[in-house]
């Protein structure tokens, strides 16, 4: 196996954290993977994964290989595209993923215009409230809202939501507003739940600390749109992100409730594998993509 590629396949088992799983992005079979670590392995004398029954993680060697491999790969690539002419000419298909609602609203639009300035890049956005796997699902560029819990992985902030509380007029005038967190267990609840939604709502306690309640909902759904609908009609109180409902809550449709007790507010990132081995579509579309988001309204959420 030609050495280059035998680093690129080392620093993908990594990334992804299983050898089939990179063996799957690279076109490699699993005994293949295995046969190229091993090889590996006993050429340099040293152990440079251990595995588990779940994932796989560097030793310090591998770690200390890991780090020079991704420079030597990077200035080969830097070296082979300035030798094309390649390094200012974006091509390729371009893989994105994004949340559902905000996706739809914000992120496609970005892409269709980056498109409009790249004819040699097309792109494939993926919608989606389930947190797409980047190296497993070979994706170059996730907006993800929230905290990363991912490794191996770099981000640019363009911004921050909040998780809000709200309510419709009509619903307040026949019910009342609640004055504490704990005032919701007399109201009647909208409950959104997804696979990126967690099923507590959670609030600031005075001290700072975090309080989380778990409310009997009178209506479940797992869309947001409907969510928001349902609380516009007065069918109850909502938490749900600020993005969800920005219209809504700028028309007066839905009002904000419990704000001095709202969580800290959640980032909002481009989320992409290693910068420096970027391919220039991904380097383009995140210079072009992340002035564009972070000057959106609904973005600036420190309010």
């Amino acid at each position: 196996m030609d050495r280059l590629e035998e680093l690129r396949l080392f620093l993908a088992a990594i990334e992804a954290g299983s050898l089939a799983a990179a063996g799957r992005r690279h076109g490699h079979s699993p005994p293949a993977m295995s046969r190229m670590l091993a090889g590996l392995e006993e050429r340099l004398g040293v152990r440079l994964l251990e595995r588990s029954t779940r994932r796989l993680a560097p030793t310090e060697a591998g770690r200390q290989l890991a780090d020079r491999a991704r420079r030597l790969l990077a200035d080969y690539a830097e070296a082979v595209s300035a030798a094309a002419g390649e390094a200012a000419a974006p091509r390729g298909r371009l893989r994105l993923t994004a949340p559902l609602v905000f996706g739809r609203l914000h992120v496609a639009p970005v892409v269709t215009a980056f498109l409009g300035e790249q004819p040699a890049v097309t792109a494939a956005l993926q919608l989606s409230d389930r947190t797409l796997d980047l190296l497993e699902e070979g994706i170059d560029v996730a907006l993800r809202i929230g905290a990363l819990t991912e490794g191996g992985l770099m981000a640019r902030r363009v911004g921050s939501v909040r998780r809000l509380v709200v309510a419709s007029p009509d619903y307040l005038a026949r019910r009342g507003v609640p004055a504490r967190p704990e005032d919701l267990a007399a109201h009647d609840v909208i409950l959104f739940h997804s696979r990126a939604t967690p099923a507590e709502w959670r609030f600031r306690g005075q001290g700072g600390e975090a309080v989380t309640l778990r409310l009997p909902g009178r209506f479940a759904v797992n869309e947001a749109r409907a969510a928001v609908a349902a609380a516009v009609a007065g069918h109850g109180i909502l938490s749900a992100l600020s993005y969800q409902m920005e219209a809504e809550l700028a028309s007066g449709a839905l009002v904000r409730l419990l704000r001095a007790v709202e969580p800290p507010v959640l980032p909002v990132s481009l989320v992409f594998p290693s910068a420096r081995l970027l391919p220039a579509r991904v380097r383009a579309f995140l210079d072009f993509a992340a002035p564009r988001l972070a000057a959106l309204p609904v973005l600036r959420s420190e309010r």
